[in-house]
């Protein structure tokens, strides 16, 4: 990529909230593709990590944390003239109050998750409260409160975000691939319908991290492709995930929701301790961690046919993630000592040695059993794409530019998530960072080569239900 499209102009100023690992890559595709007055931009992070990439790119840096006593009196005096963009890719803030008040004042708002204050995730003794259904149901509450108005985009990352395009794309490739060469739904009814009558049981975000670099992970550093802090705030959340219609069987530990879309449910056990078995490309069959995500119960909730607590139709949803080797070992030790590691370290782009991050979507339960469709984006490429960033933070961060461009595009759609975005004009702003997009059949089940000298209560006659694919 040489020459950069320039997709809109932002009048007003352009607010960064957050700096770490995923600000410092979202920031040149911004200086790229945004025609904005640079001494308007301003990057809001409580540590001053990345300072010296601020000043070599003459970006302005507010040291301050915001919080629920101050963020309305910051966001007021960042945004004078209600115009502008607050892109939030912080941790410990309220998406939800930082969103309500951009919307207030008429800016247009993105993040990538669904964030609380500090101390949310630890300090709530209610398990059913910390959930990300629980988080996510507050937001579509608010949308629901406050119809229309300025557009807020929830969610937009990699995943949640990139990977509900994914699902879309890959319900198209096999509905060609199975004769039904039709043209795209254009609502949330036709699609929920397209997936019910293709036969789709479910979907796994199945990701698999390979990158490596050539030092061992030192004892008691927690070390990532991405935020650490960000990754065991949610490896602590209760494991959680879209609940299907057609599943046969649920765990001894799980509980529905008794409010909301009830389109979820969720395990008595942290998701980075409970393990799925899913399939990549690159390595095939492989255990991944059922950690709870947002899109797992926004899919699930998409694509629902019918009302109430027992609808006609209803994926299974849930993330199968398996991080990178030194990521797994530092889970390791953070469960075995009961201690969370204070030093952390994220893979610098010059340090990782080889390696990809190979992140899709796995549609099973059709005719033709399983589509894998996603990203396998490698290092190497990403050091030719864009820079400050590995290849998981790539797809981020090309996700964020995507999403800020269609709420360019659509300035007065309200909240949304990236479930109800045109996923098509979202896809053609990102392919171009994303590396190897493609589609992959596979033959593969829970069930496959599965001998055990142990015995195993399975589902035989449903061969993708969770009783056969959680690891117990």
């Amino acid at each position: 990529m040489s020459d950069y499209p320039v997709y809109g102009r932002i009048d007003g100023p352009v607010v960064m909230i957050g700096f770490g690992s995923i600000g410092q890559g979202t920031l040149p595709l911004i200086e790229r593709h945004f025609d904005f007055d640079r001494d308007q931009f301003l990057v809001v992070e409580p540590k001053p990590e990345g300072v010296e990439i601020l000043k070599a790119r003459g970006i302005a840096h507010k040291q301050v944390a915001l919080t629920p006593e101050n963020y309305r009196d910051e966001l007021n005096a960042l945004f004078p003239e209600g115009k502008g963009f607050c892109v939030n890719l912080s941790v410990d803030t309220s998406s939800l109050d930082l969103m309500k008040h951009c919307r207030e004042i008429g800016v247009p708002y993105i993040d990538t998750v669904v964030e609380p204050w500090a101390g949310y995730y630890f300090d709530t003794a209610d398990n059913a409260a910390r959930t990300n259904y629980a988080l996510r149901q507050s937001v579509r509450d608010e949308k629901a409160a406050n119809p229309g108005g300025t557009t807020a985009v929830s969610c937009c990352g990699a995943n949640p975000g990139m990977v509900s395009w994914f699902v879309k794309a890959g319900l198209m490739m096999l509905a060609k691939d199975t004769g039904r060469d039709i043209a795209a739904p254009t609502n949330r009814d036709g699609w929920a319908a397209l997936m019910r009558d293709l036969g789709v049981q479910g979907v796994h975000i199945a990701e698999r991290d390979t990158q490596v670099r050539a030092e061992a992970k030192p004892h008691q550093v927690f070390v990532n492709t991405w935020s650490v802090e960000g990754f065991i705030a949610e490896g602590y959340q209760p494991s959680e995930m879209g609940w299907g219609t057609f599943e046969p069987w649920m765990p001894a530990n799980a509980h529905r929701q008794e409010s909301g879309c009830k389109a979820a449910i969720w395990l008595e056990q942290p998701g980075a301790d409970t393990r799925v078995r899913t399939w990549c490309p690159t390595r095939g069959p492989q255990f991944g961690f059922l950690v709870t995500h947002n899109e797992a119960i926004s899919i699930a909730d998409y694509f629902t046919v019918g009302e109430g607590d027992h609808p006609e139709f209803r994926p299974t949803c849930h993330y199968a993630y398996h991080p990178c080797d030194d990521a797994v070992l530092s889970l390791h030790e953070m469960f075995g000592s009961g201690q969370i590691q204070t030093a952390h370290h994220i893979f610098d782009v010059d340090e990782i040695t080889d390696g990809i991050d190979e992140l899709g979507v796995l549609l099973y339960g059709h005719a033709k059993n399983a589509l894998w469709y996603g990203s396998r984006l490698s290092n190497e490429e990403t050091k030719e794409l864009a820079p400050d960033q590995n290849a998981t933070g790539l797809q981020v961060t090309s996700a964020v530019l995507a999403g800020m461009v269609w709420a360019l595009e659509n300035p007065n759609a309200g909240i949304v998530e990236t479930d109800e975005m045109d996923y098509a004009r979202c896809l053609e702003v990102q392919l171009p960072y994303l590396g190897p997009v493609e589609g992959h059949y596979t033959d593969w089940t829970p069930l496959t080569d599965r001998e055990s000298p142990f015995p195993e209560d399975l589902a035989l006659d449903e061969p993708w239900a969770l009783q056969n694919t959680l690891v117990r």
